[in-house]
């Protein structure tokens, strides 16, 4: 029993240990100024995202985004579209999922129901801009969409 002891008081200890590593993996996110400056911006210039190759079009109506996507966020054909598409679903699917749970979501951040299906090629520029929404969103309004950290 106590050639045991040892053993048991490690384990105990590794357990505890991978259970406060677990919650202490949620990150602030390091936001610059200049990035703080743009979220306040009241340029409100429409993003429209659409793909010449097919008939989908979103337009974003966000203070600053416009901006940011020009200045901040990374240049297209940086990510793959393959990358995009993977990021999208998941984002899309959490972000719905707060649409419809407005007692426990800002209903004024998650309004609306976005209609996105993995399996429908949208084009490289409607998911890239859609991604890049998603990160500008969660960067100004500090959420998470999914395991991922929205870094740019």
């Amino acid at each position: 029993m106590k050639k045991n002891a040892p053993i048991a008081l490690f384990v105990i200890l590794m357990l505890c240990v991978s259970f406060v590593s677990c919650g202490s993996q949620k990150m602030a996110l390091d936001v610059s100024e200049e990035e703080k400056a743009m979220f306040n911006s009241a340029d409100e210039e429409p993003v429209e995202i659409s793909d010449d190759k097919t008939e989908y079009e979103i337009i974003i109506i966000e203070p600053g985004f416009y901006t940011w996507l020009n200045s901040i966020a990374r240049p297209e054909g940086y990510y793959s579209q393959t990358f995009l598409e993977t990021r999208n679903a998941v984002m899309v699917m959490n972000w719905n999922n707060r649409v419809v749970q407005p007692q426990l979501w800002n209903p004024n951040l998650y309004e609306l129901p976005i209609d996105y299906d993995p399996s429908i090629d949208y084009g490289y520029e409607v998911n890239y801009k859609l991604y890049n929404y998603f990160i500008y969103f969660q960067r100004k309004y500090n959420q998470r969409l999914g395991p991922f950290i929205p870094r740019i």
